[in-house]
This record gives C-alpha cells, structure tokens and sequence, in this order.
C-alpha cells in the first residue's frame, strides 16, 4: 500500500548533478565551463543580480515617496449602528462572535456611523467623540480597556 513513508520519485526522474572539472575526457574539464579569465571565471566572482555595471541602479535612479509609520496601530472599526446585532455587552470577544471584527489581536474602535442601541455597555480599545455622544444619550456606556499607546 502506498503511504506517505513510502512515496519517492519515479526512476529516471532527476538527472545526475554535472561533475565539473573531472579531466579532458568529461567535456567540462580544465576551466569547467567557465570560460578562460574574469570576474566570473572565479571562485566567489561574479555580481549580485540586481547589479548593473556601475550605471545609477533602478533602486537610486526612482524617486522615492511616503512613509510607513511601523508603530502605527490598526484598528478594526465597528460603527455604532452595527451594535444592534450584539447580545448583551458589546467586548471585542462578542463582536467577534457577531461578526462585526476578525481578530482579537487587533484593537477595536467604536465609530459614531448609525444608531446606538438603547442601554448597551460597550468595551472597546478607543471610541470616538460621536460614538460615545450616541451610546451615553442611548444610556449606555462605553469603557476603554487596555489601549497601547
């Protein structure tokens, strides 16, 4: 029976590595292939791929543009008008559960976008100015935990 202990390639499969520098008779003797002098006729010569002979390499030649902030923190945004669809208290589990984020690696922000339910209390990682307006007018209330930064 065939298993993955067992599996291997078929006969003929691979070709034998070519032996370089083995005399005359071999067709690859004295300089193996490698021509006569050079850079690259030599061991450890020759030039990375991305030289270009001297000439002002594409990496220098284009200008460069933006930045890329490495501290920046993503948040995964919910807007209160999609809270309705959470059960009891909304925390980054039970959004999870519901849908509204993908990650509980990622911090969670509440957006002031739609309609706060009535009565919710909210746990999230940062919230806006609107989207607590809304939920402490809907007599709820919002709660910031462990936020980096």
């Amino acid at each position: 029976m065939i298993g993955l202990h067992n599996l291997g390639a078929p006969e003929k499969a691979h070709r034998a590595r070519k032996r370089v520098g083995r005399g005359a008779g071999s067709g690859k003797g004295k300089t193996s292939g490698r021509g006569e002098k050079g850079q690259n006729s030599r061991s450890g010569g020759g030039v990375p791929a991305w030289f270009e002979g001297g000439q002002m390499p594409l990496q220098r030649r284009i200008p460069k543009r933006g930045f890329k902030n490495r501290n920046r923190i993503e948040y995964q945004v919910v807007n209160v008008g999609d809270l309705g669809r959470v059960t009891g208290e909304a925390t980054p589990d039970s959004l999870k559960e519901a849908g509204l984020i993908r990650s509980l690696r990622r911090p969670v922000k509440l957006l002031g976008s739609g309609e706060a339910p009535a009565g919710l209390r909210c746990q999230v990682h940062w919230a806006s100015a609107t989207a607590r307006r809304k939920i402490d007018e809907g007599g709820g209330s919002v709660e910031i935990v462990g936020r980096r930064a």
